[in-house]
């Protein structure tokens, strides 16, 4: 909100706020991102007047965020991880994978559909929906297949992201990709998704994993979950692993 060096008088801030606040909507902006330094807070109040609600906070500033387009915001919430959950949909009885190409990157390479985990989302749930709201392609989680760890990650406010890539089964085929987001959708030959150049370097290494389980057989390749009490009364917690033979879990 104008330069930190030089704020605006705290008495002209609301009318300049509330002009700039007209000017972003009549430019089609979607979301405004205000951050407040702890030494100018008195701007919080003006801000929360005009719409803004606290996003989060650090040592040293604030964050605030005013959503400008249509239905509930969009935006994606705070947290010291961010977990992001994608997943491989692979049709085995013709060999052929669930790909998208994003509608608002300026390199349109091919990717699974994916995105980012609600709170008390488990990793498996989140795929399935990531996949239907993007493609409109049902499925079931069946393993997953990768784990990307990242930090100082810029879409993630300089956090750490994790990214987890999962191994689903399609129980529908036709395809009602969502506009807004993907700019393509299609099932394509999980070989060919392999040997492109047109797809993201993690997509293309998990594509060639995808290929090893789908031909050698997916015990090489899937980490499994099961689902165990919790030392809490009433919880459950989930543990992902490689497949154990029936003779070592069974061990007493």
């Amino acid at each position: 909100l104008g330069k930190e060096q030089q704020p605006w008088p705290l008495l002209s801030l609301p009318c300049c706020l509330a002009g700039a606040v007209a000017c972003w909507r009549e430019e089609g902006r979607v979301a405004v991102w205000l951050r407040v330094p702890i030494l100018q807070s008195r701007v919080v109040a003006v801000a929360a007047s005009q719409g803004f609600a606290f996003h989060h906070a650090e040592q040293g500033s604030s964050t605030l965020t005013l959503w400008l387009g249509e239905g509930p915001s969009r935006l994606p919430g705070y947290a010291t991880h961010q977990l992001g959950v994608a997943g491989a949909v692979l049709d085995e009885s013709t060999g052929k994978v669930l790909v998208i190409q994003d509608r608002n990157r300026t390199l349109n390479a091919w990717k699974f559909p994916g995105g980012l985990s609600n709170p008390g989302e488990d990793i498996g749930d989140t795929a399935v929906r990531e996949v239907f709201e993007e493609t409109g392609i049902k499925s079931e989680f069946k393993s997953i297949l990768s784990i990307r760890q990242q930090h100082e990650h810029p879409g993630a406010f300089g956090k750490s992201d994790m990214y987890i890539i999962c191994r689903l089964e399609p129980s529908s085929f036709n395809i009602s990709f969502c506009q807004q987001e993907c700019l393509r959708c299609e099932w394509m030959d999980l070989g060919e998704l392999a040997r492109t150049k047109h797809a993201t370097p993690i997509t293309s290494s998990v594509a060639k994993l995808l290929l090893y389980g789908y031909r050698e057989g997916f015990d090489k390749i899937d980490i499994t979950m099961r689902e165990f009490p919790a030392v809490y009364t009433g919880l459950f917690y989930k543990l992902y692993h490689r497949e154990l033979p029936e003779s070592y879990r069974n061990i007493t």
